[in-house]
């Protein structure tokens, strides 16, 4: 079972963020204290740990189910890759991303399966998958979207609260019935022996509107507001990492905060164990407009009149603000430094050195 496998601790003397630990079960029970911990996580750096989430079980079959897809010889993969016009859903085969605006090539493998897909088996609604992933799409993959995706959306309620907009507002735009970006994806890079250091995931703002991430090595790093400084992320045993999302800083009119992040070897002894990580990344569905909801919060409006104009006004649906992030990624699309720009989400710091160690 990747990401199981006995491995050295993460260690102390490397520079790392604190992160809020935030418990599910006491947001569920509308805990208040533990709702005014949420936003402060949600508003100021906006990543957090979840615990008591009660997704260890689904979380370890999906990463069986990845381990075993991702080993499947190259030529089983490829009738499956994702393409270059910025389809999300499929394998994503190593070295067909960027990692900086010189057109570096990655060298991560991942599987993406669409939640329309999972909710919707044995139809197909998206695409197809190899046949390890339809073997346990019932078993392993439908779980664990439904769970996931029941977590983010009823955080994504408490915000909505705390936003001051009506009852199901966010809700709306997050239908699990309708067409959306919604992914579960398994990642795994390879054990990293060399010399020179090299990034996995590119500094970025994540597409949507809430990740919920597990992984147990190191190599998440996050640039906290105003910092010219990246720190890692400790993986805690049994703690999903949560952070917020483009869509849900847009509607927000900036007050949620999608913070700047990457992916880098894991430090020290862990760099050389291969690193998986799986993720459920909540959309919002396919053609929802971003834009601020100024108009249905007075909290939001007064956010977005000390913006500057238009800047929570991107006109766009969100399939096509997915679409153009994913596809500015592939190396087939690098016209050079200039189209490194197209990538770009809500960043609102100075990424130091365009993001290269």
């Amino acid at each position: 079972m990747p990401g199981l496998t006995t491995i050295p601790p993460f260690p102390d003397d490397v520079p790392t963020h604190p992160l809020l630990v935030i418990d599910y079960q006491l947001i569920l029970a509308d805990d208040q204290a533990e709702v005014d911990k949420l936003w402060k996580a949600a508003t100021e750096l906006g990543f957090w740990y979840l615990k008591n989430h009660g997704v260890d079980e689904e979380v370890n079959a999906m990463f069986d189910v990845g381990e075993e897809t991702l080993a499947l010889p190259l030529e089983e993969k490829l009738p499956f890759e994702q393409g270059d016009q910025g389809f999300s859903f499929g394998y994503k085969a190593a070295g067909v991303y960027l990692t900086d605006e010189s057109g570096t090539r990655d060298v991560t493998q991942f599987l993406n399966i669409s939640k329309d897909d999972a909710l919707a088996w044995p139809v197909p609604t998206r695409r197809t998958y190899p046949h390890t992933v339809n073997a346990r799409m019932e078993s392993a993959v439908k779980p664990f979207v439904e769970k996931s995706m029941r977590i983010n959306h009823h955080l994504i309620d408490v915000l909505n609260d705390r936003l001051g907009l009506p009852k199901g507002v966010l809700a709306e735009f997050h239908q699990a019935g309708m067409h959306s970006g919604c992914t579960a994806r398994v990642i795994h890079t390879p054990p990293f022996v060399d010399d020179d250091e090299k990034i996995f995931l590119t500094a970025h703002t994540d597409f949507g509107s809430l990740t919920f991430l597990h992984n147990r090595l190191g190599g998440l790093q996050v640039l906290p507001p105003g910092s010219d400084k990246w720190f890692y992320v400790r993986p805690l045993p049994g703690h999903a990492i949560c952070n917020i999302g483009d869509a849900l800083n847009i509607f927000s009119g900036g007050i949620l905060r999608s913070s700047i992040h990457r992916v880098v070897p894991p430090p020290k002894a862990q760099a050389r164990y291969e690193r998986w990580s799986l993720v459920y990344f909540t959309r919002p569905n396919d053609m929802v407009e971003l834009r601020a909801q100024a108009d249905k919060s007075a909290m939001i409006a007064a956010a977005v009149a000390k913006a500057s104009p238009g800047k929570y006004e991107p006109g766009v649906l969100a399939k096509d603000w997915l679409a153009r992030r994913v596809r500015s990624q592939r190396v087939s699309q690098y016209k050079g430094a200039e189209s490194w720009k197209a990538r770009m989400g809500t960043e609102d710091t100075l990424i130091p050195n365009q993001g290269r160690i």
